[in-house]
């Protein structure tokens, strides 16, 4: 991830660059091609292609606030994936999920915490949205995606504390009665954020799938926003060499 300016960017209608990396839709997949140089503290050159395969494309959002300022826009939570990276054993493919947040404002103005989960299940995959806003509501949400884009809000299974993330950022997930949520393998650890492979069980059925904590009370410290500019660092001048 690398924070660049107006001139690393160019779209059009199916295609969008960021410096050298680039996402664009062809025959209906999305395909992710990347080149870029990963972050400390192993700083080397990352390349290679992933590719979404939607099983189809949803017509759903859902605001997280009252007055639409931020929003969530699931594309494709039922998806395909492969992934080919210069990696050692970074070759794969699976099942994938492709979505958004829009928003008007900075989340830090609008939230102290969240949790979100997406987990694939028989039917398609099932979704978790928790929030706790700074005004003092909350939403709580979850929602079944059929393999051909439906959508239907579904009941929510008890919240239950799992462990600490390794910044000890506290974590909450939704599991059957009785059941006891584990992490399977960490994905992302940050001072204000987290995310994971999950187990739970949902309507009695079990699954592997990805889990995400963010503590915008962590965040909103003055000491915790300077050390994104080491995850991301800055490139303000970067061009483009060719044409689009």
């Amino acid at each position: 991830m690398t924070d660049r300016g107006i001139s690393a960017l160019r779209r059009t209608t199916t295609r969008l660059e960021v410096g050298p990396s680039r996402m664009r839709w062809e025959n209906g997949d999305l395909i992710i091609d990347i080149n870029e140089i990963s972050s400390p503290p192993l700083i080397s050159r990352m390349r290679g292609q992933i590719r979404v395969i939607p099983s189809a494309i949803t017509q759903f959002e859902l605001p997280l606030c009252p007055d639409l300022s931020h929003i969530w826009r699931p594309f494709a939570p039922v998806s395909k994936i492969k992934v080919d990276i210069d990696r050692p054993g970074w070759t794969w493919d699976g099942h994938g999920y492709f979505d958004a947040n829009f928003g008007t404002r900075a989340l830090e103005d609008d939230f102290d915490y969240w949790t979100w989960g997406r987990f694939p299940v028989v039917d398609g995959t099932q979704c978790f949205y928790d929030t706790r806003r700074r005004d003092g509501t909350n939403l709580h949400a979850g929602f079944l995606f059929s393999k051909d884009g439906t959508v239907c809000e579904t009941d929510l299974p008890p919240k239950d504390r799992i462990s600490r993330s390794l910044w000890a950022v506290a974590r909450e997930a939704r599991c059957d009665y009785g059941y006891q949520a584990h992490q399977v393998q960490s994905m992302l650890d940050a001072p204000f954020y987290t995310r994971a492979s999950l187990r739970t069980q949902i309507n009695g059925e079990q699954t592997i799938g990805v889990h995400e904590v963010l503590d915008l009370r962590r965040f909103r410290n003055p000491l915790v926003k300077p050390l994104l500019a080491v995850r991301v660092p800055r490139r303000n001048h970067w061009k483009f060499q060719e044409n689009l």
